[in-house]
């Protein structure tokens, strides 16, 4: 799910780490930690917020922050959910061999169970609905079965019709959806190592398409690049902030999720709202920071699921 002051803001919360058993073992103490996140978030402008339907009980946690803050629907209010993958964990960290915490469903019966449990939950607040991680691979948007059904959602209730992207092919992905033609927004990884989504999300911005964007500090390994830490030294920031402001100035204008998972990184994590990256200091970040992607890829792909 993602929770948006789309108009005002650029930088936002992303709490799938908050809802997923590694980072936190039990419901109660997520609810804890992500109340408290969001009490954190107030003082500053990180507001916009993504929250994973398939991840535990991220829609409740959601329903009970709004209504325990009295916030009616509407306005600049954006909360969004996405469909596509089944939780089969069961809030264990370990699973049997051969198993996974999520599978992969792209089918048209799932869209339906998914967009219907988020809408049950969030009610009038639901106004986005992604595909998660859509892929050429899947079929996903070959399949007029869920075209015509995402249609029929965005004119029955309102909501914006959007994708994330997952992968070394993101940009062939958001090219096919562009054909498409019905999505509003798109969701795509993106941050000073993995640049390759670049040039499609500029198009898709400029054809009217929002972008968000996820991963910008690449689940954290950005932080120990040497470029990025000199360079944030020389600044007088830190490199999360530097990083987050390095995607902050792409000519795609992205809502940019930060990943933070305490009230001192949400704070940190703000600076880069307030940090001017000249254009030169800009180009050379990227120039040294850049990777293959489909290096970046077999990397994350290896890192420890949470």
């Amino acid at each position: 799910l993602c929770l948006a002051l789309a108009s005002l803001l650029s930088v936002g919360l992303g709490t799938s780490t908050l809802t997923v058993p590694q980072t936190l073992a039990t419901t109660k103490t997520t609810t804890v930690r992500v109340h408290d996140l969001r009490r954190g978030c107030e003082p500053t402008r990180l507001k916009f917020s993504m929250w994973h339907t398939q991840e535990g009980c991220a829609e409740k946690f959601l329903a009970a922050w709004l209504k325990e803050r009295k916030i009616a629907p509407g306005g600049d209010l954006v909360v969004g959910s996405k469909w596509g993958y089944v939780y089969k964990a069961g809030w264990q960290i370990e699973v049997p061999e051969g198993g996974a915490h999520e599978v992969k469903d792209h089918s048209l019966n799932n869209l339906i169970s998914q967009a219907c449990t988020s809408n049950n939950i969030l009610g009038e607040h639901l106004n986005m609905l992604q595909i998660h991680s859509a892929t050429l691979e899947s079929g996903v948007l070959d399949d007029w079965t869920i075209v015509d059904r995402l249609v029929r959602m965005r004119t029955h209730h309102g909501w914006r019709i959007g994708l994330t992207l997952s992968g070394p092919t993101q940009a062939s992905t958001l090219a096919k959806a562009m054909e498409v033609g019905i999505f509003d927004c798109v969701q795509a990884t993106y941050n000073v190592m993995e640049q390759s989504a670049g040039p499609a999300l500029v198009a898709a911005q400029q054809a009217g398409m929002e972008v968000i964007v996820k991963e910008a500090l690449g689940n954290g390994r950005v932080l120990s690049l040497p470029p990025l830490v000199a360079m944030a030294e020389r600044l007088g920031t830190t490199p999360d902030a530097l990083a987050l402001a390095a995607v902050l100035a792409q000519p795609f204008q992205p809502l940019v999720l930060s990943g933070a998972v305490s009230s001192n990184q949400i704070e940190s994590n703000a600076n880069s709202l307030d940090l001017e990256l000249p254009n030169d200091d800009l180009a050379l970040l990227l120039d040294a920071c850049r990777v293959d992607p489909a290096d970046y890829w077999t990397e994350r792909s290896d890192l420890q699921w949470n």
